[in-house]
């Protein structure tokens, strides 16, 4: 029952704060259930009744005090609920006395709405007809088979009387909207975030009616009709609904209409609500020119228009609004909730306008002790998400329409519930567990379309650290994900319907050593989770209980220990069909990770992640790990002793890796010369290892190598001259690289060699003539500097573009 349903400040405020008192009431006062149930349902009854009034006497400028008697009603009506609520069951004599009230209050409402409304509507219907003949338009020339009451109006109801947050996003819209140069504009954010009440304040802003003649306010919602939109507007204006042939006539009669229009002032339309799916519609008015459109969406519409992405709110105005919601004006109620008590509940709900609007309302007017019972919950780990539908419906509304088109993108959003909340989730280790789990393409092309996707969908944000990041064949080192955790505890509650043994996504999350109760039964439930993620704190003791997890192919750990040890489980042994294996420590310092062991026996592991952690014994134990195809190493420290104490060759234990990934290890000095018999590798990436200083010469034996990166490596000062070996080598790049001063003369071997990354090497005064000899070479990405050194040759190379891409400094992955 949300306020624009009801239309108009005084009268939406009041009618709702009726109907939630009633609700409320009719869950505690069980002695007057029946009497309560039967006002909820007249005061559904007549929400349709109120909107068509309110609608009517907009239109005709009607004065407001005509709904006050009805306004007084409601008022009246909400005290007398409350007073239900606090009359006992044991006394007989005011529960009689006030179900009679409670009856009484239903007669008027109803004798209102039977009486008085019905005449008041029949008096604005006459009026209407009566200006409809004074403009010389009949039904029949406005297109009366259309059925026009059906077209509805394309005024923009009034927003709310009480908005927050909403100064700053209505003033940068009307710059973009009050500029020649910004015609179509797209404002996006989740559902439940206030596109709507923008959108309804920037129509009836003083300033936005003075610089438009016209403005037109269309809902368009989930199942977008093209042809019903333009007969609205066409009803709007004054003019003949003609009946069109098809959507092709609808729009060009349309664009014949405004054209018309433009010449006596700027025409405004809004389109709220537009849903994906709707990209062909939006197209359609893109074609027409000569006037500006303003769209409202959870998703982003790039090809139609610039986007405006609407903010949470800030903490201040967080809670204004949950105060508003949750704190009765007149100071009413049991007690008043400490400060500390509201500003905890607040941060709770992480800005998300509707969240701040749906628990505001739950406790309002209630006992302090409601309000602690509600934090406790929170506290514990219980999401808003699970105990509250209105806004549960509201998200799940969004990831619903993902099974209308794809699939596969809504097992991707719910991949996303198993990492932990509010940490950047890497774009790699999401194209590890996609690669094997949804048997993406292996190149992470097909998962980084995925994540372009969701977050055009606002379903989440995708940070990219790195400008050119997308530039680089099959390297996203420098992508990251973040969630709000609202839709993060909506993926959560999504794999929850299902029992533990059915579940695709077994998601575990450990406070101390308080295991759930089924984890610790003396036999066990057999999961069919093929991704299971445990995350723990840093409370956690590392005594495992056993799992039976037979079908899991992605195991993710999550925990967050300082200076401890912290052990692989004995259970992953058992994890036959294991693929992809992603262990975390979101800790201050790094935490030793132990029994390497367990990988032995993982005969199908293809892909290993391991960040801020180190392994000094991961080679302890003479495993072999014949399938692992990638190894991704961050934030790691002692690789050198991990490899140097191997028991048997690296080579041995790692026969088929294809892919080395070694980021932000700060104590790597030299690269472990066993790397350099991996003959099968492709991709060898090393960046920000800020005390490696060379590379070693026996890299020439990388003979299958395709992608070679050392970014950010600020010690090294050259290449090896084996590198001329690498004949299979398409992508180099050397970015960040600050002591480079020359390339080796052998670069011109390197004949399949088809991208060039070397921004910010300031030390690189010269490059050999060889380059000449690099007949594939299409892309050289550089800086100015750089660029004219690679002048003087791009007549012998035809086919080379230099690219000198703006430096975007950007910290979001911190």
């Amino acid at each position: 029952m949300a306020l624009e349903l009801v239309g108009g400040a005084a009268l939406g405020a009041v009618f709702e704060k009726l109907f939630a008192a009633v609700v409320d009431a009719s869950n505690k006062a069980t002695q007057f259930e029946s009497s309560l149930k039967k006002l909820e349902e007249t005061l559904k009854s007549i929400n349709p009744s109120i909107l068509e009034m309110k609608k009517l006497n907009d239109e005709l400028d009607r004065p407001k005090e005509e709904m006050e008697k009805l306004i007084q009603i409601l008022k009246d009506g909400e005290k007398l609920i409350h007073k239900c609520s606090k009359v006992s069951c044991c006394s007989c004599f005011k529960k009689w006395r006030y179900a009679n009230k409670i009856e009484a209050l239903e007669d008027s409402l109803l004798n209102f709405f039977q009486v008085e409304l019905q005449a008041q509507l029949g008096r604005n219907n006459v009026e209407i007809l009566v200006m409809l003949k004074s403009n010389r338009f009949s039904l029949s020339n406005r297109g009366v088979s259309d059925n026009f009451e059906n077209l509805g109006s394309c005024e923009a109801t009034d927003p709310p009387a009480f908005m927050v947050g909403l100064d700053v996003p209505l003033k940068e819209l009307k710059r973009w909207l009050f500029t020649d140069g910004e015609s179509r504009i797209v404002v996006s954010a989740p559902g439940g975030c206030g596109k709507t009440t923008l959108a309804k304040r920037l129509c009836h802003d003083q300033q936005v009616k003075e610089y438009f003649t016209d403005i037109c306010y269309v809902t368009v919602s989930k199942a977008c009709d093209l042809i019903g939109i333009i007969k609205k507007l066409f009803w709007h204006n004054d003019e003949q609904v003609p009946s069109f042939q098809n959507e092709e006539d609808a729009v060009n009669q349309l664009e014949r209409m405004l054209k018309r229009k433009v010449e006596s002032g700027r025409i405004l339309l809004v389109l709220d609500d537009v849903w994906s799916g709707s990209e062909s519609v939006l197209a359609k008015f893109k074609k027409i020119s000569g006037y500006k459109v303003l769209v409202t969406s959870r998703n982003e519409f790039p090809e139609f228009g610039s986007t405006y992405h609407l903010k949470l709110l800030s903490e201040e105005d967080a809670k204004t609004l949950f105060r508003h919601s949750a704190i009765p004006e007149d100071g009413s109620g049991s007690s008043m909730p400490s400060e500390d008590l509201v500003n905890t509940i607040v941060r709770c709900c992480k800005g998300f306008p509707l969240a701040l609007e749906v628990v505001g309302r739950s406790l309002h007017g209630q006992p302090v002790e409601i309000w602690r019972s509600t934090l406790m919950k929170l506290s514990e780990g219980q999401s808003i998400v699970n105990s509250e539908d209105e806004l549960r419906n509201c998200l799940q509304s969004s990831l619903d329409a993902l099974d209308d088109k794809d699939i596969m993108l809504k097992e991707c959003f719910m991949d996303l519930g198993s990492f932990p909340e509010d940490q950047k989730i890497p774009a790699t280790a999401l194209i590890d567990m996609w690669a094997e789990l949804h048997k993406l393409d292996k190149g992470g092309i097909y998962a980084i379309s995925n994540l372009q996707k969701l977050c055009s969908r606002n379903l989440l944000n995708l940070v990219v650290t790195r400008n050119d990041a997308n530039e680089i064949d099959g390297c996203y080192n420098d992508a990251f994900v973040m969630q709000h955790d609202l839709l993060r505890d909506l993926a959560i509650y999504q794999s929850e319907q299902e029992p533990i043994e059915k579940r695709k996504r077994l998601i575990v999350d450990l406070t101390g050593n308080r295991l759930p109760e089924w984890w610790t039964k003396e036999k066990q439930p057999r999961s069919s989770a093929r991704l299971v993620s445990i995350s723990t704190d840093e409370m956690f003791s590392s005594s495992w209980c056993n799992m039976q997890l037979p079908e899991a192919e992605v195991l993710i750990l999550n925990f967050n220990q300082t200076e401890k040890k912290y052990e692989l489980p004995e259970f992953m042994k058992q994890m036959d069909e294991l693929k992809v294996l992603v262990v975390t420590n979101y800790g201050f310092c790094t935490a030793e990770l132990t029994n390497f062991s367990v990988l032995g026996s993982l005969s199908n592991l293809k892909r290993i992640r391991l960040e801020q952690v180190s392994i000094p014994t991961l080679c302890n134990t003479s495993m072999e790990l014949k399938n692992l195809e990638k190894l991704s190493l961050v934030m790691c420290h002692k690789i050198g002793q991990a490899f140097a104490s191997s028991t048997i060759q690296i080579p041995e234990m790692l026969p088929n890796l294809r892919e080395i990934n070694i980021d932000y290890c700060n104590d790597l000095v030299e690269l472990p010369e066993g790397f350099c018999d991996l003959v099968q590798l492709n991709k060898l990436s090393i960046g920000n290892c800020h005390k490696l200083s060379s590379l070693p010469e026996g890299i020439g034996k990388l003979t299958n190598l395709e992608v070679l990166r050392v970014s950010a490596c600020t010690l090294v000062s050259k290449l090896p001259d084996s590198m001329g070996s690498l004949h299979k080598l398409r992508v180099l790049d050397i970015t960040g690289c600050l002591r480079i001063r020359k390339m080796p003369k052998q670069i011109g071997e390197l004949r399949s060699l088809r991208e060039f990354h070397m921004r910010r090497c300031p030390g690189l005064c010269e490059l050999p003539s060889s380059v000449t000899d690099l007949v594939d070479l299409k892309r050289v990405i550089c800086d100015e500097e750089t660029a004219q050194l690679w002048e003087c040759y791009t007549h012998l190379l035809p086919d080379l573009t230099l690219s000198v891409p703006e430096e975007i400094i950007n910290l979001n992955w911190l």
